[in-house]
């Protein structure tokens, strides 16, 4: 029987957000509700599946990991694209990779970035846990009122451009940076044009909203920190490594800047990071598409992918050249 593993449910919240009894008639189903150690774990966890359906980029599937795992025939993808699937070696080993929508997925990011912003400035989280330790208002700090300042956005993209929707409604003035924004484009959402070294000086907060890539990766370094206003916010909603990790930690244990995060350069964040203790931090973890109604259509689509696979019809492939060596087992 054809064998299925759905990767990363570290929610637990796979098998309820759609109906697997038509997979699981045809095929024996796994979830697998704990991150894998090492590609080691991962290979020994996976060696035996034919199928596997991973969430996004939560485990990698580097070549040396995708070439271990001999009887894999099909990657059922959440969403459009992951950045830690080498679909190069996917189709080499003729591993078909199959995608999804995410028609909510940009809203949702957007949406957690603002609540970010809101929680990091009226210190929701220290005045939540204030009253859970029996004080009151004690130790919990001011915020400021975000009517008249100043949001700065890096990168206009789809995400980008409704959260300069929702600093406007704030009463907000937005300005926006990324390497390739124009000012007719940044006019187009609202926003506008400014360099980066203005950019991080004048925003009394500041998102990041930017695909990772060789070309952005640490593209907030610590001379940007700097030039951030004392107490100011970094919102973090799109990938940890754009971000100068140990220039972060320098500025937020230093009480320069607050750092609003839902990604880390590693994930799950490990036990001991620094980041856990630090001070002047909100964080979530990684949660900004995770939503009931995303879910319900990622694993949808994924199980109608599989069993499209499984009947010879594929749909939704991204890499059909791999069709050659993919049949189902």
């Amino acid at each position: 029987m054809v064998k299925v593993a759905v990767l990363d449910d570290w929610q637990n919240v796979a098998r309820q957000s759609a109906d697997w009894s038509g997979l699981e008639a045809r095929a024996e189903v796994v979830f697998f509700h704990r991150p894998f150690a090492d590609a080691d774990e991962a290979a020994n966890a996976l060696a035996d599946f034919d199928i596997l359906i991973p969430m996004r980029e939560r485990t990698p599937f580097p070549g040396t990991l995708i070439r271990r795992l001999s009887k894999l025939r099909m990657i059922a993808l959440p969403g459009h694209r992951a950045g830690t699937l080498d679909l190069d070696a996917c189709t080499a080993q003729g591993v078909l990779v199959c995608n999804t929508g995410g028609t909510l997925g940009s809203i949702a990011t957007a949406e957690l970035a603002l609540g970010l912003l809101l929680a990091a400035n009226r210190r929701i989280p220290g005045g939540d846990a204030a009253i859970r330790a029996g004080r009151f208002q004690e130790g919990v700090g001011l915020g400021i009122v975000l009517h008249g300042r100043t949001l700065g956005i890096v990168g206009l993209g789809k995400i980008g451009a409704l959260v300069a929707g929702y600093a406007r409604a704030l009463g907000m003035r937005v300005l926006a940076w990324s390497p390739n924004l124009t000012s007719e484009r940044a006019e187009a959402a609202g926003a506008e044009l400014a360099d980066k070294d203005r950019l991080f000086a004048t925003a009394d907060a500041v998102t990041i909203h930017m695909v990772l890539s060789p070309r952005t990766r640490a593209i907030v370094g610590a001379p940007d920190l700097a030039r951030m206003k004392p107490g100011a916010i970094l919102i973090n909603t799109s990938r940890g490594p754009l971000v100068d990790e140990a220039a972060l930690l320098d500025a937020v244990e230093a009480g320069r800047i607050i750092a609003a995060l839902d990604v880390f350069d590693r994930e799950p964040l490990p036990l001991e990071h620094p980041l856990r203790r630090a001070p002047n931090t909100v964080l979530t973890p990684h949660v900004g598409y995770g939503t009931r109604e995303i879910f319900e259509e990622f694993y949808t689509q994924c199980i109608d992918n599989v069993l499209a696979f499984l009947d010879g019809k594929p749909k939704r492939m991204v890499n059909p050249e791999a069709l050659r060596g993919a049949a189902p087992a």
